[in-house]
């Protein structure tokens, strides 16, 4: 079993009172966005009250495969994660950046303006707790913030859900972002629940979450009910689904940039560019501008893009990375190590999407274990 932290820094919430933490947020001028199921996966919406989640639905998840199905019938929060993050609603897939209309004798330029409204994020987990931390690095430290970023982060609540169990692609044990939400988060719960009691061992982690639990019934968890989250958070560890080893990995990938690994990747990947669309830190985008038929009005949109187009990497000379070969190789190895070079922070946190949704099931643990297998055996790492 699991070490038991103070019971005291604990309370508990039953099912029944689930609602009034819901409630409580939307009071508070909050939109809430949850978990809920449509066309057969969980994505990310609003939510009105806890009939929204999906009740009692277990995902099954392996390389290019995703299924949901029927679990207990009762825990609210039995899948793990889907296909949407919570990074659509912090950098959002499109963004009009401005607009200008032309007039008789001139042109006027109108900003776009940045939303006021205040997002709840409920049932976040570990993994993409982590995720947002990356993107709070990329986008709002350094010489130059994001104001679009920085304006729908600003003052978004955050209710965790640490994970009761692991997907067969999760690997967020092996990058330390997971089961277990740590920080970053408002309020964190643990669900407990089997055929005589369900109910949520509860953490709370700002001052505002302090607060809203006012508008919420709860009580002091005991040792017992404290030891039992502990160790449904303890047997997830032990479950997961994929591994990965990370010793050293940057420089392995660094020294073999030549290695057949990326040839034999490159002969089963379709360049689609799934897996940094599911991905919750890649931040990649292009700048488009848009014009109606009588070029009177003009917009400029920020969209999401990926390192796997044929034209993301293109110059004045054309693209620089046209094979297969050459953009995955730059994705993973920027992924599992110049993101550390950039970011002092690894860019996954080992969530699985890239797995489940590549349409051949492309295993970034796998690759990596390959490239390594190899140098550790004294294989040679040129073509």
């Amino acid at each position: 079993m699991a070490e038991t932290r103070d019971s005291k820094d604990h309370w508990v919430i039953s099912r029944d009172k689930m609602q009034c933490l819901i409630d409580a947020l939307a009071d508070t001028g909050y939109e809430v966005l949850g978990p809920v199921e449509r066309d057969n996966t969980v994505v990310y919406r609003n939510i009105a009250t806890i009939d929204d989640l999906p009740l009692g639905r277990v995902d099954e998840q392996d390389g290019g495969r995703y299924r949901l199905v029927d679990g207990d019938g009762q825990s609210l929060f039995a899948y793990v994660v889907g296909p949407d993050s919570w990074k659509q609603y912090l950098h959002p897939p499109a963004i009009k950046l401005f607009s200008a209309e032309r007039t008789k004798d001139s042109f006027t330029v109108k900003n776009d303006d940045n939303p006021d409204t205040k997002f709840a994020f409920f049932g976040v987990r570990s993994c993409e707790l982590q995720a947002i931390a990356i993107q709070d690095k990329v986008f709002l430290e350094g010489a130059y913030v994001d104001t679009h970023y920085q304006a729908r982060r600003s003052d978004v609540f955050i209710v965790a859900i640490n994970c009761a169990r692991a997907g067969g692609t999760c690997f967020c044990a092996s990058m330390d972002s997971g089961p277990r939400a740590e920080n970053g988060f408002d309020l964190s719960l643990t669900e407990v629940a089997d055929e005589s009691e369900h109910y949520f061992v509860l953490e709370v982690g700002s001052e505002r979450g302090q607060n809203l639990m006012c508008s919420i019934p709860h009580s002091l968890a005991t040792e017992d009910q404290v030891a039992r989250a502990e160790n449904i958070v303890s047997q997830t560890t032990e479950s997961m689904g994929r591994s990965l080893n990370t010793s050293g990995l940057k420089d392995l990938l660094h020294e073999n940039q030549d290695h057949p690994r990326w040839d034999d990747v490159a002969n089963k990947c379709l360049t689609c560019a799934n897996c940094t669309m599911v991905c919750p830190t890649c931040f990649c985008t292009s700048v488009e501008d848009v014009t109606d038929l009588t070029g009177t009005e003009v917009s400029r949109w920020r969209k999401w893009d990926s390192c796997f187009t044929g034209d993301f990497s293109n110059l004045h000379g054309g693209s620089v990375r046209t094979t297969n070969k050459a953009r995955y190789r730059q994705w993973m190895t920027h992924k599992l190590a110049s993101w550390i070079d950039q970011f002092d922070t690894s860019g996954c946190v080992g969530c699985g999407r890239c797995i489940t949704w590549c349409p051949v099931g492309i295993d970034i643990t796998e690759e990596a274990a390959a490239i390594r297998e190899d140098s550790d055996a004294g294989g040679d790492n040129h073509e």
